[in-house]
């Protein structure tokens, strides 16, 4: 087992889970950290800036969705990864994770090595992101994927990661209808599930927070960003 700099903070109210899941992936290497409440989440987080956040929904003091709201206000945690890792299944639910700020929500039970795959998936994207240094001007609007900024009429716009990658893959062709499959596919990853409606709501929130002209939907096919 090769230790690496790498460091999760997993964040259950149940410890079998906390410790069934931090031994699984302290095997792979990684440095866990852990809390019991979404409270904690967020002072373990501000301390110790993991790169990924594995948290679960349901818990006393503050719940999962609320403290992914704190974190991604943040700017410190501005490019941490945050997955659900719940019991709770439901669409809406999976939808609320998303509109949080959630980057993936996986349901439980998971087996451990399938959780671990999805780990390393997620933080391969995060990878591959972080050598990704252009920048883009369309519209009148300035992209900078290095230090994930928007600037639109000298206004800078803070978006979580997950609605910033979708803006920058529409913006990086204007006028291209991306199809659903393949705005999932390269924004999502094509090893993560998620429900069928996570591109809408990301789609709306790029529209009031950056323009509701300029995102057209395709009915039927997809998206494109247009100006």
């Amino acid at each position: 087992m090769k230790k690496t700099q790498t460091k999760i903070l997993l964040v259950d109210d149940e410890p079998d889970i906390l410790e069934i899941v931090g031994y699984n992936l302290a095997q792979e290497g990684y440095q866990i950290v852990t809390a019991s409440n979404g409270k904690d989440a967020i002072a373990k987080a501000q301390k110790e800036l993991p790169e990924l956040i594995i948290m679960d929904v349901m818990m006393a003091e503050m719940d999962g969705m609320e403290a992914c709201e704190h974190i991604r206000k943040i700017p410190e945690l501005n490019n941490v990864i945050i997955t659900f890792l719940t019991a709770r299944s439901e669409d809406y639910s999976q939808v609320a994770g998303f509109d949080a700020g959630a980057d993936d929500y996986i349901t439980k039970p998971i087996k451990p090595k399938l959780l671990v795959s999805k780990v390393k998936a997620l933080l391969r994207r995060l990878k591959e992101q972080e050598v990704t240094t252009d920048t883009l001007n369309v519209g009148g609007i300035e992209i900078n994927r290095e230090e994930y900024k928007i600037i639109k009429g000298n206004v800078e716009i803070a978006l979580p990661r997950k609605e910033f990658e979708l803006f920058y893959l529409l913006a990086s062709k204007p006028g291209k209808v991306f199809k659903r499959d393949e705005i999932l596919d390269k924004v999502w990853g094509n090893e993560v599930v998620v429900g069928g409606r996570t591109i809408d709501v990301h789609i709306r929130k790029l529209r009031e927070k950056i323009g509701e002209d300029l995102f057209k939907t395709i009915k039927g096919v997809g998206y494109k960003f247009e100006v």
